[in-house]
C-alpha cells in the first residue's frame, strides 16, 4: 500500500509548521507530536491559526513550509486517498443533504471507504435509530450533529478530526457526544478536538494546545497548564474610579494581576489573605468595588493570562 501500512506510535507529526496567506503568517512555526490514542485538544480565538494547522493535517491544505507526518505517511507523497480512508471529519457546521433520510446519508459516507462499521452499527452508535427514517431536513440541531459524527465514525477511523462538535448544543446531547468520543479513545482511537468549551477540552483531552498568532503558547495536560497559574482561585473585580494596579499586584496571597477590559483579575493562593488586604487597599484609595467574583481556574483563565484576551474574542 505504501508509507500509509507503516505502524507507528505517532498518530501525527508535525515540525516548523508554516502557512502564508499573503502577508498574513496565520501558523507561524508550529511543532507538534501526538500519539496513537490521545485525544488532543487546540484551543484559541478565532484567527489564532487552529483550523489552518487542522486543515493542514486534513490534507486540504498545503503548507508553506514544514514537514507533516499523519498516521506514518505524508501528503503529496503518492498516498493521499490511503490516508484519507483511515480519517474521519466532523465539522462545526456539516453540510448534509436536507431531502435524504439519516439511513440513506449514512450509508452515501459508508461508500466512500473500503473498510468501516456497517449503516446500521453507525446509526446504533449515535443513538438515531427512531430517526433512521427521517428526512435530515427535520432533525433538531443536537440530531444534525449526531448525525454528522455517525458519518465521520462509519468509515472506522484511526484518526478523528472534531471542530467544535458540539457548539449550540443543549447539555444531554453534548454529554451524549463525549460519551461517543471517549468511547472511540477506549478503542484506541486519535482524537484531535477545537473546542471554545473549556469543560469540554478539561473532560475529554489528554493533552491541549493553546494557539494565538500561530504559534504554540501552552502544551500539556490541562490539570498542568490549570496548576502553571499558581493560584487556588481567580477574582475577578470591577471598580469605579482608579487604582494602582502596582499595588494589587502586590496583595497578600496573589500570584498575579491582570485586565480583562475593564475587569480587574487576580490570581490567587490564599484567598483568605487576599480579600481582606484587597477591600482595604480599596477603601484606603478612595474607590467603590462595583462588582466581584470568584471561580476556580481553568483553561480559559490560563489562556488569558498568557495572551491578554478570552478564547472567543474576535
Amino acid at each position: 500500500m505504501g508509507a500509509t501500512a507503516e505502524r507507528t506510535d505517532t498518530a501525527v507529526r508535525c515540525k516548523a509548521l508554516v502557512k502564508h496567506f499573503d502577508d498574513v503568517r496565520a501558523v507561524d512555526g508550529i511543532d507538534l507530536e501526538i500519539p496513537r490514542g490521545e485525544c488532543f485538544g487546540l484551543l484559541g480565538p478565532n484567527g489564532a491559526g487552529k483550523t489552518t494547522t487542522v486543515e493542514i493535517l486534513e490534507g486540504l491544505t498545503a503548507p508553506t513550509s514544514g514537514d507533516v507526518e499523519v498516521l506514518g505517511a505524508r501528503w503529496g507523497a503518492g498516498d493521499d486517498a490511503a490516508i484519507r480512508d483511515r480519517l474521519g471529519v466532523q465539522l462545526q457546521e456539516t453540510q448534509l443533504s436536507e431531502y435524504l433520510t439519516v439511513e440513506e446519508t449514512v450509508r452515501l459516507f459508508r461508500s466512500f471507504y473500503p473498510r468501516g462499521r456497517t449503516t446500521d452499527e453507525a446509526i446504533a452508535m449515535m443513538a438515531l435509530g427512531e430517526k433512521r427514517r427521517a428526512r435530515v431536513g427535520t432533525l433538531s440541531g443536537g440530531q444534525r450533529q449526531r448525525l454528522a459524527l455517525a458519518c465521520a465514525l462509519v468509515g472506522a477511523p484511526d484518526l478523528l478530526f472534531l471542530d467544535e462538535p458540539t457548539t449550540g448544543l443543549d447539555p444531554q446531547a453534548r454529554l451524549a457526544i463525549w460519551e461517543v468520543v471517549e468511547t472511540f479513545r477506549k478503542g484506541g482511537g486519535t482524537t484531535i478536538l477545537t473546542t471554545h468549551y473549556m469543560e469540554e477540552a478539561a473532560k475529554l483531552c489528554d493533552r491541549v494546545a493553546i494557539i494565538d498568532h500561530g504559534k504554540i503558547i501552552a502544551l500539556g495536560t490541562p490539570a498542568a497548564l490549570i496548576a502553571s497559574l499558581g493560584a487556588d482561585r481567580i477574582v475577578e473585580f470591577e471598580l469605579e474610579g482608579e487604582i494602582d494596579v502596582a499595588r494589587l499586584a502586590e496583595l497578600p496571597g496573589t500570584a498575579g494581576h491582570h485586565r480583562k477590559g475593564a475587569t480587574h483579575v487576580l490570581t490567587v493562593r490564599e484567598l483568605a489573605d487576599t480579600l481582606p488586604a484587597l477591600l482595604a487597599a480599596l477603601d484606603a484609595a478612595n474607590v467603590r468595588l462595583v462588582t466581584m467574583t470568584t471561580h476556580e481556574p481553568t483553561l480559559e483563565d490560563v489562556f488569558v493570562h498568557r495572551t491578554g484576551r478570552a478564547l472567543r474574542d474576535e
